[in-house]
């Protein structure tokens, strides 16, 4: 009898660490999710705003720039070709500059361009196509912090190889009734521990991958990743609301 006491306590007291154990792990994640989301937040919102104002500067100086140039035009002789030609060059690179990568939703438009012109500097080789489906369930501070972390993530791994082979492509838009993201890009080999990619990244930036991870566990989604021949690929599917 006093043997079987002793076994149920010890049964209920293992069963009350392992219930502990979960419930700290769980208010862990909860805590370290919610701590990663504000700051992406704030700082998403902070480089969303000053791109906007950049943008609205930008369209108001092609607005100027292009009168200007039609102005020019309009009081030029008929001897003076050479000139015309080089306005009219002008003018196709303006319009050149003004093919921005727009998706449909302001916050990924700014998140994309931003990031994107970056990794052009990096003399990356880009290849882009991206249109954000309506029905999307994550917030936008959610989705421009799964596109900043995937971005950051392929230009620092192309970063690491030869100018020549850095390449970068990002695909977005609806796959069976699911918001479907890909990014792909060159990369060195990546560290795997039991089979989980690890980034090489340290300190609040290896947040990335938990936090990619977490949201679309939130939303009911996906997320796989593979690496293959020089290649990191990751794709992203989340079901569309309605």
């Amino acid at each position: 009898m006093k043997t079987a006491i002793i076994v149920t306590l010890v049964i209920v007291c293992i069963a009350l660490l392992i219930a502990v154990f979960f419930l700290i792990r769980k208010l862990f994640y909860h805590l370290v999710d919610r701590r990663i989301a504000e700051f992406q937040s704030d700082l998403i919102n902070k480089q969303t705003e000053e791109i906007q104002n950049m943008y609205r500067q930008m369209q108001a100086w092609r607005h100027d720039y292009r009168n200007h140039i039609q102005n020019m035009k309009n009081r030029l002789g008929g001897e003076q070709g050479e000139l015309e030609q080089y306005l009219d060059d002008l003018a196709d690179d303006l319009t050149q500059a003004d093919t921005s990568i727009q998706t449909g939703n302001v916050m990924a438009d700014a998140v994309l361009n931003s990031k994107l012109s970056v990794a052009e500097q990096k003399r990356i080789q880009l290849n882009i196509k991206a249109n954000i489906p309506p029905g999307v369930t994550m917030t936008d501070v959610e989705l421009c912090s799964i596109l900043g972390n995937l971005i950051d993530n392929a230009m620092e791994a192309c970063e690491k190889l030869s100018y020549d082979q850095r390449f970068m492509r990002v695909y977005i838009d609806e796959f069976k009734g699911q918001f479907y993201l890909s990014v792909q890009n060159s990369s060195p080999p990546v560290r795997r521990d039991r089979g989980i990619y690890r980034t090489t990244k340290s300190g609040s930036h290896g947040f990335g991958l938990f936090r990619i991870d977490r949201i679309a566990k939130k939303y009911g989604g996906y997320v796989n990743r593979q690496y293959e021949e020089g290649i990191f690929a990751t794709e992203l599917l989340v079901p569309l609301n309605g």
